[in-house]
């Protein structure tokens, strides 16, 4: 039976949707996806020349073994009797990741591997979940960059037609299934595929996928902000979607009579946007800050994703302080001589589907140097469970609780009911921003934090604006850092810290709260399960208090 707060809930979800996804919702649920239609046709020829520059090389996470075993977000399935294409057991993004066949880019594959595994999809999975709208715009990349990519398949006119013919299939399947009902990266991607193989192909067919290059610009326009951010404020669905964009150029350079100059130039100037803000997420380790359902493992690493748009001919767009805030994506940079940060300054993104969205506001990663010091806490797996309930709430994050319910009324694996109201309202480069949130149920109260630096240490001051209120403080800790807490004559508390290179930091902690330092959990990686110490403070009616970050000589 369903219950008067589930209706509420669902009410305070779906309120933020459009109209046109509402009816995409509608016709979903009647119809589902609409079935291929695999028809024999005459197989679209592939366009003459390959890229201009060598793709990428395939995700980290994927691997295949000498014993015919696959293993995809640290998870193994053996397929040595040959791919079982409708497996299913290890969860839906594994299934996803399995049809999207990135996991073929790998290095070490020989040409008849490949090009078997690739027949044998043809052969054998003519219906089901890889015909899903999501892998199949993945696919038509990866096929497509294998194709591209000399030596990495082993092809005849015998094979090579059945392939193009059933990328064909999948491009006019995927037509007729855009993701409308959920915009955001999956329908980017359904359009960035049937540009691409629109690109690669000729022909009638081939010249009505490539029909929608403007609707891959509007797309562009839409969900790349101003700052250059993504409206998902992910930075691994960021990179992914960069790459994405990367791959399309790369075609588009050496096929001047398909690509419009109107298609390269949003290309490359929101290309150039792109990795402008991917700088603000760079740890100094090279890598990205975990916010909002980043992982590693999955996107291209920063710097070859910057190298890769070099060699297309793409710079980033630089402006002033483009390197430190994204003020429209919400996330801004503070650093001082060994010590910095990035906080998130931003709510739940965008308001009509904030499915990858963390209760993370005012939350922040800090380093030392080039280690992390305070992390977020990553992403386990996109199933409804304890770990996704985790990884998503409040205390996971380095911010504060207010009350008893979390910052957005996060549910299930990707939505939102309630949100929080989160402000930027202020940023002076370099040395100090402020920001503040008023939780989605917590309405009568309001935390600031300011963010400052003196050159040489970081300070961070909370308020809490309101009623008393119970507070939790949190601050999650980077896995192999030892803390240890100390209290001076007077009740005041302190952390002391010692980094794994063997440099001492000293943190001051707020006075108005009871410390203890505990154990809790870091998925750096999907499938990855670290255990790490986490700070947690807690006040009956905390009020204002800092956070002074000294790094000991």
């Amino acid at each position: 039976m369903i219950r008067i707060g589930e209706i509420s809930r669902m009410i305070r979800t779906l309120r933020t949707l459009s109209a046109e996804q509402i009816l995409s919702h509608v016709i979903y649920g009647i119809r589902g996806h609409t079935s291929a239609r695999l028809r024999p046709k005459h197989p679209p020829e592939m366009t003459t020349g390959g890229a201009l520059v060598p793709f990428l090389k395939g995700p980290a996470h994927a691997s295949w073994d000498d014993k015919g075993g696959l293993e995809l977000i640290h998870q193994r399935v053996d397929f040595s009797s040959g791919v079982d294409w409708s497996y299913a057991a290890a969860g839906s993004l594994w299934t996803y990741q399995l049809h999207n066949f990135d996991h073929l880019r790998g290095e070490g594959l020989s040409r008849e591997f490949r090009t078997e595994v690739l027949m044998s999809w043809i052969r054998n999975h003519r219906s089901g979940v890889g015909w899903d709208p999501h892998p199949t715009s993945l696919r038509l990349l990866s096929w497509g960059k294998l194709l591209l990519s000399p030596g990495s398949l082993l092809l005849d006119d015998q094979k090579a037609l059945p392939i193009y013919e059933s990328m064909a299939q999948q491009a006019d399947c995927l037509k007729l299934n855009l993701e409308v009902r959920l915009q955001t990266n999956h329908l980017f991607s359904n359009l960035v595929g049937l540009v691409f193989a629109g690109l690669l192909f000729s022909g009638e067919r081939a010249d009505f996928w490539l029909k929608y290059d403007e609707d891959l610009i509007k797309e562009m326009r839409k969900q790349f902000n101003s700052d250059g951010g993504h409206e998902e404020r992910s930075p691994m669905y960021h990179c992914l979607l960069v790459e994405n964009l990367l791959d399309v150029l790369n075609l588009a350079r050496v096929r001047p009579e398909r690509a419009s100059a109107r298609l390269v130039k949003n290309l490359e100037e929101t290309i150039a946007r792109s990795l402008s803000a991917l700088k603000v997420w760079l740890q100094p380790d090279g890598r990205i800050a975990l916010f909002a359902d980043s992982s590693f493992g999955v996107a291209s690493e920063p710097d070859s994703l910057l190298q890769y748009a070099l060699d297309l001919g793409v710079l980033p767009r630089e402006f002033p302080g483009s390197e430190r805030v994204l003020m429209d994506t919400g996330y801004a940079r503070l650093e001082a001589k060994e010590l910095g940060l990035i906080a998130s300054v931003a709510g739940p993104m965008p308001a009509h589907n904030p499915g990858h969205a963390h209760c993370d506001a005012l939350g922040f990663e800090l380093w030392c140097g080039s280690e992390r010091v305070v992390t977020d806490t990553g992403v386990y797996e996109y199933l409804s469970g304890p770990r996704r309930e985790i990884s998503r709430e409040t205390l996971s994050h380095a911010t504060l609780k207010l009350g008893a319910t979390d910052q957005a009324e996060v549910w299930s694996a990707h939505r939102v009911g309630g949100r929080p109201e989160v402000k930027l309202l202020s940023f002076e480069d370099g040395h100090r921003f402020e920001a503040s949130c008023r939780g989605w149920a917590t309405r009568e109260n309001v935390h600031h934090r300011i963010f400052m630096t003196d050159g040489r240490d970081i300070e961070v001051q909370d308020r809490v604006e309101g009623p008393g209120i119970k507070t939790q403080l949190s601050l999650p800790l980077a896995p192999g850092i030892r803390a240890r807490l100390v209290h001076d004559p007077d009740g005041d508390a302190e952390v002391h810290l010692a980094l794994e290179s063997g440099r001492r930091i000293r943190i001051c902690l707020p006075i108005e709260a009871e410390w203890r330092i505990e154990p809790h959990v870091y998925f750096p990686e999907f499938g990855v399960e670290v255990v790490r110490q986490r700070i947690v403070g807690e006040s009956d009616s905390f009020e204002s208090g800092r956070w002074r970050f000294e790094l000991l000589e």
